[in-house]
């Protein structure tokens, strides 16, 4: 069957990139409630205690979110980039990987979390009764790693399928079922962290059972396939390869936060870990709209490339960054402004835990912005099939919280483990968006310089 989506002709380069965008932004805030409706009646019902707990779990589940998105944008730009070259096969090829990767990978995740949660909450600080509320959680994710990792997959297979409105409405239908569990389970059975896993693992099935049948319908020309014929693994390693920089974004948010539990606990409290979960549900707000903005941006920025039209990459590009810077410093305003407002959605009247969350904000967050770039960044670079870069941002944006993280607290106390992370984003940024900048000038200019020589020669 024939691959016939394609950015369309009969749209500007703006239409087409709103065209992914929206859905894109939609889909990973829809996604992001998830946690952010966990936190809200954690909570409201469990208290500080549970937001902390919650948020020394948070890194070791957030892993199986990125290794599915790993999955999901590796082959999908790879299909992306075979509807650009009009290769069907490709792309079913791309597919088929794309199942066997998350067959075999979940396998793994399972024995990692079950063996390994425990140790891994310890690392980070938790005393006992921290502990027993978060392995709650982990210990849940880790028996339903395959529901996770898939529903991390396939909304990204879908969308670079063509359907971003499909995949759209699945994660709708996902994270209300969710918020109506959460109430069921946490505020009516008082399951608490518990419940809250369950409760997101049942809507996480039903964005997998969804796409699976928009797969096997007639609105896609590939097909899922839970099979082993034709499986190549040099074709999984470019899948893990593109998608490796993703992961590494998840990595690196997984051990910051792991790593600012840890600093919070030695310099702070149990009190400071819950003010810190909260901050964290403002920033991941932001991350998930500079993410789905970057990620709107990769399918029409894939098949350009295949198509080798490099100036509607720059035109792409250029407007996705002026999208992320702006809503970047806009949603700091509303936090800078109405903190107390935005806090109280997660709090049920601590009076310090609220002053704790404002000094956080203004102290962790004014850098924002800046990280959204990043995270374009690293994309850009796996759209047009340069893995190592990417890849070398996403280390590099793990590597440069060390050395912050280790003195500032040191010299400031708990206000340097509140600044380690926006400190080395402005650091990291002065590299990063200079090279993304030349990267797509001399990607213009060397397609000029062949213009002109075929013209020359002719």
């Amino acid at each position: 069957m024939p691959l016939t989506h394609s950015p369309s002709p009969s749209l500007t380069i703006s239409q087409n990139f709103w065209r992914y965008a929206i859905p894109s932004i939609a889909a990973m805030l829809v996604t992001g409630l998830y946690q952010i409706v966990d936190g809200i009646f954690v909570g409201h019902y469990v208290g500080y205690q549970g937001l902390a707990a919650i948020n020394m779990a948070w890194p070791i589940t957030y892993l199986l979110s990125g290794l599915g998105l790993m999955i999901g944008i590796g082959s999908g730009t790879l299909i992306s980039i075979a509807r650009g070259e009009q290769n069907p096969q490709h792309a079913q090829r791309a597919l088929d990987h794309a199942v066997l990767l998350i067959t075999v990978i979940s396998v793994i995740a399972l024995g990692l979390f079950v063996h390994f949660g425990e140790t891994l909450l310890t690392i980070q600080g938790a005393n006992h009764s921290i502990k027993t509320l978060a392995l709650q959680y982990v210990e849940s994710f880790g028996w339903a790693a395959f529901v996770t990792i898939f529903a991390g997959a396939i909304p990204m297979l879908i969308r670079n399928d063509d359907s971003p409105k499909i995949a759209t409405s699945l994660l709708i239908a996902g994270a209300l079922t969710n918020i109506g569990l959460d109430y069921l389970f946490i505020g009516v059975f008082n399951w608490q962290l518990q419940g809250a896993a369950i409760a997101t693992i049942i809507a996480q099935s039903i964005t997998v059972i969804g796409g699976i049948v928009y797969f096997c319908s007639a609105y896609s020309p590939l097909r899922i396939r839970f099979t082993v014929t034709n499986i190549q693994l040099s074709h999984c390693w470019k899948i893990i390869s593109l998608g490796s920089s993703v992961l590494i974004m998840y990595l690196y948010a997984s051990f910051v936060v792991a790593l600012h539990n840890y600093q919070f606990m030695q310099y702070g409290t149990e009190l400071t870990v819950g003010a810190f979960a909260i901050v964290g549900y403002m920033m991941t707000l932001y991350y998930l709209v500079a993410e789905g903005i970057a990620e709107g941006m990769q399918p029409p920025v894939s098949y350009y490339y295949g198509a080798k039209q490099p100036k509607n990459i720059k035109k792409t590009t250029y407007l996705a960054i002026k999208v992320t810077i702006i809503a970047g410093i806009t949603w700091f305003t509303l936090l800078y402004s109405f903190p107390h407002t935005l806090i109280g959605l997660f709090n049920s009247g601590n009076s310090t835990l609220t002053d704790e969350a404002v000094a956080g904000i203004q102290l962790h967050l004014f850098a924002m912005f800046l990280d959204g770039l990043i995270v374009l960044a690293t994309v850009y670079f796996m759209a047009v099939d340069k893995a190592g870069k990417a890849l070398a941002i996403s280390v590099s944006n793990m590597l440069v919280q060390l050395p912050f993280l280790y003195f500032l607290p040191q010299w400031l106390g708990v206000k340097g483990v509140w600044l380690s992370m926006p400190l080395s984003t402005v650091l990291l940024s002065f590299i990063v968006i200079p090279v993304l900048w030349l990267d797509i000038r001399n990607r213009c200019r060397h397609t000029s310089t062949d213009i002109e020589a075929l013209t020359t020669d002719h």
